[in-house]
């Protein structure tokens, strides 16, 4: 599955062309990914932030899931780079009416965008618009179903970098929502890529997938186990619906057993990162003393996300334009 992945992201000279997950692609490229985002970040301390690196280009958000903030960053970085955005709120219209993925994606491409930005609640969409619908078209996943969420998972390894350096001398735990977590999921791959030794999930049993292992992972049931003398702390957004659904007792007893509290926090090393994709439960996966306390970078991360983006879409849209000169040259 990683090889079909990777041939399906990469051009014929191993850039990027669609950025669907993380799976399959070698540290070379994420290390690259990461380094690109580190040159961008100079961009945002500008009077002027932009480049014209997408100057002409249209680049169209297609949510088909709602999601303010993954959108706002993503139209950011779009016009930091000086794209044309089209913002496209699909779960209140087209498919509304019946129409599919196939139908809504063809009226687009139609469009003549370069670039769409994809969230759907489907686990493999990303990749299905990539292969069915617009190869010429540079797909970028946003997320999709539980299944990857590969910006977020390279704005983590972005955080971890700058404020600790070497992944190969780091401990990782994650916590919460195993299961149902596209975030934790990416993360997992991305920190095994990066050569990441130590990598821990914590969380209940009712909350992990089986074959949970098979990601290079130790597994903990007992935070306060599994956060001894980690690196980072990596929380998950707990879904209300979870607890509805049975898995969960109730937020006061996922809190107690799970919530990174300042007297769990401890039990990392002193100056753990303490990182979370948002929106924050306060109260529920993690307590505001410690959201808001000086080993946060919750912030940070949604500055490095905005950089992540802007080096996902300039190296996916470099790669594109490679593989269609590669194409005519072969015509």
């Amino acid at each position: 599955m990683s090889q079909t992945h990777s041939h399906l992201q990469l051009n014929q000279q191993g850039q990027l062309r669609h950025f669907l997950t993380v799976e399959g692609l070698p540290e070379t490229l994420l290390t690259e990914l990461l380094d690109t985002a580190d040159s961008f970040l100079e961009v945002g301390e500008r009077a002027v932030k932009k480049v014209p690196l997408l100057r002409g280009k249209t680049v169209c958000n297609v949510f088909f899931e709602n999601s303010t903030r993954t959108r706002t960053t993503f139209e950011l970085a779009a016009k930091r780079l000086s794209a044309d955005v089209l913002n496209l709120n699909i779960s209140t219209s087209s498919t509304s009416k019946g129409e599919t993925l196939f139908d809504t994606l063809q009226n687009l491409e139609a469009m003549a965008a370069d670039m769409f930005i994809v969230r759907h609640g489907d686990s493999g969409a990303a990749h299905f618009i990539a292969q069915q619908v617009c190869p010429e078209v540079a797909i970028i996943n946003a997320g999709d179903g539980n299944h990857a969420h590969p910006t977020q998972a390279m704005l983590d390894m972005l955080t971890i970098r700058r404020h600790r350096g070497d992944f190969r001398q780091l401990s990782v735990a994650i916590v919460g929502d195993i299961l149902h977590s596209r975030v934790a999921r990416s993360n997992m791959l991305a920190l095994q890529t990066l050569g990441c030794p130590d990598i821990r999930v914590i969380a209940p049993r009712t909350l992990l997938p089986v074959g949970i292992e098979d990601y290079g992972v130790r597994v903990f049931n007992d935070l306060r186990i599994g956060l001894r003398d980690v690196d980072v702390v990596i929380m998950l957004r707990l879904q209300k619906e979870r607890m509805q659904s049975g898995l969960l007792p109730s937020e006061g007893e996922f809190y107690r057993l799970y919530g990174l509290t300042p007297e769990t926090l401890a039990l990392a090393k002193p100056d753990a990162l303490v990182m979370h994709p948002g929106p924050i439960n306060r109260g529920v996966e993690i307590a505001s003393e410690v959201a808001d306390g000086p080993q946060a970078v919750i912030l940070k991360q949604v500055t490095y996300g905005i950089a992540v983006r802007m080096a996902v879409m300039s190296m996916a849209m470099a790669g594109q334009t490679t593989q269609r000169q590669l194409n005519q040259e072969a015509e």
